[in-house]
Formats: structure tokens, sequence, C-alpha cells
């Protein structure tokens, strides 16, 4: 079984090595968790799961492997092996609690009455002896005590439910999901290029150790610290139909800002025209001219638009097309001018990826960034970052 494991795991994605598979088996030689189903998952989980966004399909290989869950979640299907309920069993039910089990039956049993009692009863109870429901005596509910219970949602009080029923009401956490600031920061990790600036602050222990050697006393060395050497101008699209994706860009903006120290940001409105700003409140007072900005950072600038690229054609193709004043030139003059003196650029789209196809907009502005653009999903930055690496 165990074996069976690994190749699903290893089938779904997830790295499951001998390594790991090795850590596991002593764990459970040492008796470091109970024997019971649940501690079983979460030390497996642990050994073989190294990121979070695959905890979703460890879920639906361990469901599928041991049989512990049914995709539907529905009564009648799903088993717990024979071994599992025997060691649960010698291990922690008294004799007063394997005679209750005795008096209703074996595990056959219990399930038959379950599904008998779901036909029958219609409604929430609680407290008794015979229907499904929270609290009392019933081998059934969410409160249920019976050794060989099975718990139908809710949280269990007394912890010894050795069947949990309830469909799974956590958001799957996949790699194509948005998931939060902290996600993003590691996804924003794939682009990193460290280098040691500044004073020298830092205790450099192998050259204290080498000089200490070679002259006979203590001689401390020094060096800068470590820093990602990565410049990034970030290009932030805001107003209009950005502000379904306000809470999204705010954690894309927080975590790009505690990632990278050399990071210039300016906002725009649809397309990038000749004039950017810093302060929305002031957008229309203080601006920025763009050709400052491409004549103040260097080529050696990163360069990440997040715009959902929805407009009308007219505003990236033609002088005049923006909504909000006359531009002597068209957007997409601007962006080339950008893409040409920055190559590593591309575009973050909040809109899903499905909608792309059906706007005009949108193609544009994917031509201009040579098809450059991607999902603000875990994968799509992931994917942004190995492409700004890729490009010198």
């Amino acid at each position: 079984m165990f074996f069976s494991f690994l190749d699903e795991l290893r089938s779904a994605g997830i790295s499951a090595g001998v390594k790991e598979h090795l850590v596991l088996l002593d764990a459970l030689q040492r008796d470091v968790i109970a024997r019971r189903p649940e501690d079983f998952y979460y030390l497996a989980r642990a050994t073989f799961v190294k990121d979070e966004a695959l905890y979703d399909r460890f879920d639906q290989v361990f469901a599928r492997v041991f049989n512990g869950l049914e995709s539907d979640y529905g009564v009648g299907g799903a088993a717990i092996p024979e071994e599992w309920l025997r060691a649960v069993a010698e291990k922690y039910l008294s004799p007063e609690e394997m005679e209750k089990i005795k008096a209703l039956g074996d595990w056959d049993a219990i399930m038959d009455t379950l599904k008998k009692r779901l036909e029958e009863q219609h409604g929430r109870h609680e407290g008794g002896s015979k229907w499904i429901g929270t609290g009392g005596t019933s081998p059934f509910g969410n409160g249920g005590y019976n050794p060989e219970g099975v718990r139908i949602g809710g949280e269990s009080r007394h912890k010894r439910a050795v069947k949990v029923w309830e469909q799974r009401a956590f958001r799957n956490l996949d790699n194509s999901k948005e998931l939060g600031t902290r996600n993003i920061k590691v996804a924003l990790r794939r682009l990193r290029r460290f280098a040691r600036e500044g004073a020298a602050e830092e205790l450099d222990l192998d050259a204290t150790i080498a000089g200490t050697a070679r002259q006979g006393w203590l001689d401390i060395r020094m060096r800068a610290e470590r820093r990602n050497a990565v410049k990034l101008l970030l290009f932030l699209d805001v107003g209009g139909s950005m502000d379904p994706f306000i809470s999204l860009v705010e954690e894309l903006f927080s975590a790009a800002t505690a990632e990278f120290k050399n990071l210039e940001f300016f906002y725009f409105h649809n397309c990038l025209y000749e004039g950017v700003w810093k302060d929305n409140r002031r957008r229309f007072a203080e601006r920025t001219p763009t050709w400052d900005i491409l004549h103040k950072f260097g080529h050696d600038y990163k360069v990440v638009f997040v715009g959902d690229a929805a407009m009308s054609p007219y505003e990236i193709t033609h002088p005049g097309g923006s909504v909000e004043h006359f531009n002597a030139e068209a957007g997409a003059a601007w962006l080339q001018r950008v893409t040409t003196t920055y190559p590593a650029s591309v575009w973050i789209n909040p809109t899903a990826e499905d909608y792309w196809g059906y706007s005009q907009s949108t193609q544009i502005i994917r031509e201009l960034f040579a098809q450059r653009m991607y999902p603000l999903t875990l994968a799509g930055l992931e994917d942004a970052m190995r492409e700004l690496t890729r490009k010198r």
C-alpha cells in the first residue's frame, strides 16, 4: 500500500522520494503519532508536501489510496480500512465501549442503520439517542458519543468518531488560485539576483577563520550584506474596470514592496500615455512624464504592468483615444517604447485567462508584449518571473 501511495503522489506531481519514504517509516516505527487515520494523514502530509499549493492534490491521492474519503462524500461507498479500525479499537476503547459496539452490531450494521435513518429523518435534530443530529448518545451525528460513530459535519466534541463524513469546506489550494500576499511573495522570489552592496556590516566567518589561522591572532573580517539586486519598475492600472481587483492588486503590491528593495512604482489608467503618477488623489496635478522614466531608469530594470487590458481598442491604437484627455500619441507607441527600452517586460492580467480571447484590446496588448501576458495567479506569477529572469 505504501509503494502505491508513493506512485500515486508522483503521478499527481508531488515529489515523493525514497528519503521521504524512509522518514515516514522511521516515524511510524518510533510511534511518533497515535495509531489513528487522522494522525497518519497529517504525518504523511508533513513528510511529502513541501508546498501548501499541493495540499489539495495530496488530499485527493490520500483519499484514493486509503479509501478514507469518496469524491462525492455520499453515504454507503466509503470505508475505513479494517486494520485501522481494529488498531483504534484496541488502543482507545474500554471494555464497556466495546460492548456498546457489539450491542449495535458490526461496522456494516452501523452503516446500514445510518443509511436507513438518513432516509427516515427530515430536518435537524439535537440530543436524543436515535436520530442523527448534534449531541445525544446516538452513534451518528456531530456530538454523538459512540466509539465507532460517524460524524456528519461540524466539530467533534468527543474526538472519537472513526469516520468523518463532511464535504470539504476549505478552498482548494492549487497553483492556479490567487492565494494571498504570502504566496505571491513566494512566486516573486523567483526573480532574484543577489549581490553584496553597501557598507561592510556583516561578519565574514570564513574569512575571519582563515585570517586568524594565518595571522596567529583574531583577525575579524567584515563584508557587505547580500541583497536582491533586481531592479523593478511596476506600473499599476487603477480605476474603472480594475475596481473589482483592488484587493488582489493590493496584495501583489504589498508583496512586491516587501520583496524588492529597488522598486519604483507608477499608476496609469487603461493604457500608458505621456504621463503617469504616484498619488491617485493628485493624479491630474502631479504627473511624471513617461519620457523622464525612460531616461532615468537604466535598461537593467525589469518592468511589470498590472492591468485588465479592458478598454476600447482606440485607446491603444489612435491619438486622442484616451477617455480622460487628448493624447497626442497613441498608447501603443508608448508601450512599444517601454518594451524596447526594457526588454525584460511583462503584463500581469487579473482577469481570468479564459476571457482574454473575447477582448480585442487584450489581444492587441498581448501582441505589443510579444505574448508575454500572464494571469494574476500563483502559477501565472511564477511564469512571469521566469520570463523576466531569462531576459537580460
